[in-house]
């Protein structure tokens, strides 16, 4: 049985876009979304290895997620060190898509990296076509942010070559958009953090 993730917001779509999120940096995890700490409450908090909860809830219901601290994932809407909650992981969600991207990873690298303190898990093959060396250039310059054109000179090959891999990697990894590529070149080690 796959371990158990919770999102506790009564924002629903926030709520859902982190889910998906989720599930793609750790896709061997279920995530469960719940819009009330009640909710949570009736369904068996203590089988989740972590919360994400919205600042609101936290505050309203301390005394549980004082207790769960180290399974809790604060979601803030600022970095401002005034507007979190001291002793608590915080989670800033109100940035760019690129920087909460960065931020989960480096949530993941930082507490899971290689499964690291996660429970055991079922052994997973993975299902993606081997890329070729070139495609794993092309896309490691694509998830730091270089465009076609900047890739084409950098590797010296034509722009429509580039297109041409670009499609391949997706096709093969079965990735649709460029943050869903970001999460499995980090996660799979072809690009370090740091450089997206």
């Amino acid at each position: 049985m796959s371990p158990h993730i919770s999102i506790i917001d009564p924002n629903t779509l926030a709520a859902i876009g982190l889910k998906n999120l989720l599930q793609d940096i750790i896709p061997v995890m279920q995530v469960d979304i719940f819009g009330s700490f009640a909710e949570l409450q009736a369904n068996n908090p203590e089988a989740y290895f972590h919360f994400f909860v919205a600042m609101n809830v936290v505050l309203e219901n301390r005394s549980f997620f004082i207790a769960n601290r180290n399974k809790t994932i604060v979601l803030t809407m600022s970095h401002d060190s005034v507007s979190q909650i001291t002793g608590f992981h915080c989670l800033c969600i109100n940035v760019p898509e690129k920087q909460l991207l960065k931020s989960l990873l480096a949530l993941e690298q930082h507490a899971h990296h290689g499964g690291r303190n996660m429970p055991p898990l079922p052994s997973l093959k993975d299902s993606h076509q081997t890329l070729s060396e070139r495609e794993a250039e092309v896309m490691a310059l694509v998830v730091q942010g270089y465009i076609n054109k900047e890739i084409a000179d950098r590797l010296s090959i034509g722009l429509a070559t580039v297109v041409t891999h670009r499609k391949n990697i997706m096709t093969k990894l079965n990735v649709k958009s460029v943050s869903a590529l970001t999460i499995y070149a980090v996660t799979h080690g072809y690009v370090d953090i740091n450089k997206i």
